[in-house]
């Protein structure tokens, strides 16, 4: 009986090592990749083609049709190429392996341990933008933009005339990028480090920076948001 339970031990095993080796993409799943080239500062293509966007990180853009390059956007693309392009990374996947887009949704991480995604943030290279279910890491990146937006790192750092992200959610600017499907309030971090969600419709909506989506005014009181004082 010992010898059959040890034979059915390996064979699990190796059953594991094959399934990983595959590389499919699976919600809380992990798999190795070479990134190609970087496309935008948070969005990079693999060897295989396929594209990666980093989760929780939103970098100014530099590509996006229709839409002119925005300030720091060629800094943080040109820092991610530097860091990333022909690097073998490990990908780590969320709730959901794939955006609308077909893209891969992922927590990066360099050989070295370097995790992407953060060092982003705190570098200054990007904002902030956590889309649930996928909030993993939700709460290290609110305390990553938290210490680059006090040390003006990056970003953050820009002269007004070089249009400074606002740090106030009543005078913040656009999300650039729309509301994603069945989630339309917006949960943005002020300069007191105070979590507030605005819905559609309320005063500073329209002017407020998402940084955080809710599909629900309770699934953003359950993330630690707050509405905004009347």
């Amino acid at each position: 009986m010992k010898r059959i339970a040890i034979c059915l031990a390996l064979f699990s095993a190796l059953l594991g090592a094959c399934s990983s080796s595959t590389g499919q993409p699976v919600a809380n799943g992990e798999m190795e990749a070479t990134v190609q080239r970087v496309v935008d500062g948070d969005t990079v293509e693999l060897s295989t083609g396929e594209k990666v966007r980093l989760i929780g990180v939103d970098t100014p853009e530099t590509v996006k049709p229709n839409t002119p390059v925005q300030p720091y956007g060629k800094v943080a693309s040109e820092f991610s190429k530097q860091l990333l392009t022909g690097q073998k990374v490990k990908l780590k996947f969320d709730v959901e392996p794939y955006d609308k887009y077909n893209r891969l949704l992922a927590y990066m991480y360099l050989q070295d341990g370097t995790f992407v995604n953060e060092k982003l943030v705190r570098d200054g290279y990007a904002r902030i933008m956590t889309i649930p279910p996928n909030v993993a890491y939700a709460d290290l990146f609110l305390e990553a933009e938290r210490e680059a937006r006090e040390n003006n790192k990056g970003l953050w750092g820009l002269s007004e005339s070089e249009e400074k992200p606002e740090k106030k959610a009543t005078t913040a600017k656009p999300a650039k990028e729309a509301a994603p499907e069945g989630k339309t309030i917006k949960g943005n971090i002020n300069a007191k480090g105070e979590k507030i969600y605005h819905v559609p419709g309320s005063a500073s909506y329209e002017q407020t920076n998402a940084e955080m989506w809710f599909a629900t005014e309770e699934e953003a009181k359950a993330a630690g948001f707050r509405a905004p004082k009347r």
